[in-house]
């Protein structure tokens, strides 16, 4: 049976928190679970992103090898829709956001980015459909933009839209993480290429940006970081480690509606959505802040795992490597289920 990359962290003492300084119980105290996703049908929750149309509702899709759904749920989590993705395949499922399509409309983009032989498709595709006005169960016809990255294919888990230019990201997974930027406007025809843009955090699972635009979240299995927004849009200096509670498998997050806090879900049956709130140093400043000396931003290496660095330096680093072997481990011998 494979072991989950989490249960092998557990196993592991939480790594998370000997990392960061600001692991799974950082916000014991704050955090509180929104809601239990108890349809039998989700059991590989990858993404998560709110509804721009109607309040209270999260939508969410499975990992792979399933039908081309996303899920629709209410505020208690249960299943208010289920929208096919017509014409779209569900080979690896990673993420998802909510953008506007070429019309200024809302729109859902599911991200089929997922590699776990690190480089096995040549190329990727993101599904958008428009998000409906009346929530009921129902086929949508999926547009379909192919993407390449500039630098070769790689396994990816986070897929982002910036809410002020409606511009795509893709994060990278694994050791060499980077984010990439889809053009400013996608097209249906041919390939879009990705760009390298910023660094990423190792293993990271999951991403999004802020509902203002003025902030972005990445989190992995062991914690999460935020970031501010350069000018142009792209990912900028890093802000504040995010300590995340303990899940199964934890590889999605996204913002509350109101931009205050961050929901973090998991893979599994009957898994909570647990609501973070945000402390005021990770969220952006007023005014651009001058970045302090030896500070690491997203596009400098900054690790979403760092948080408050131990003193042990040399423990914790014997605790990531320990860490990272395990996902590797993990990675390499993941079946699609």
């Amino acid at each position: 049976m494979i072991l989950r990359a989490s249960r092998a962290l557990a196993a592991l003492g939480l790594l998370g928190a000997a990392v960061a300084g600001t692991g799974p119980a950082a916000h014991a105290d704050d955090d509180k679970v929104l809601f239990t996703v108890s349809d039998p049908r989700i059991t590989e929750s990858s993404g998560l992103a709110v509804s721009r149309r109607h309040p209270g509702v999260v939508y969410t899709h499975n990992d792979s090898g399933g039908v081309a759904q996303v899920f629709a749920l209410g505020p208690d989590g249960s299943t208010k829709a289920v929208l096919t993705l017509g014409g779209a395949n569900a080979r690896d499922w990673e993420g998802m956001a909510v953008g506007r399509d070429e019309k200024g409309r809302p729109a859902i983009y599911v991200a089929d980015i997922g590699d776990n032989m690190g480089g096995a498709w040549p190329y990727v595709t993101v599904y958008r459909i428009p998000e409906p006005a009346q929530l009921s169960s129902q086929t949508i016809r999926a547009t379909a933009f192919r993407l390449k990255y500039e630098d070769g294919p790689r396994n990816a888990e986070t897929v982002m839209i910036n809410p002020r230019t409606n511009r795509l990201y893709v994060a990278s997974k694994l050791f060499s993480g980077a984010v990439y930027a889809a053009p400013a406007k996608l097209r249906t025809s041919g390939f879009n290429k990705l760009r390298k843009v910023a660094d990423a955090p190792a293993i990271a699972t999951d991403g999004a940006y802020a509902p203002d635009g003025r902030s972005l979240v990445i989190r992995t299995y062991f914690g999460a970081r935020t970031y501010a927004v350069k000018p142009n849009g792209d990912p900028g200096e890093s802000l504040s480690s995010v300590g995340l509670p303990a899940q199964e498998q934890g590889e999605s997050i996204t913002y509350s509606a109101d931009g205050k806090s961050l929901l973090a879900g998991s893979e599994g049956q009957n898994q909570p959505v647990h609501q973070v709130p945000l402390s005021e140093d990770a969220l952006p400043s007023p005014q651009p802040k001058p970045q302090a000396a030896g500070e690491k931003g997203v596009d400098e290496g900054g690790n979403a795992d760092e948080g408050r660095r131990d003193a042990s330096g040399a423990r914790v680093g014997l605790f990531l490597a320990v860490a990272i072997a395990a996902v590797v481990g993990y990675g390499l011998v993941r079946r699609r289920s």
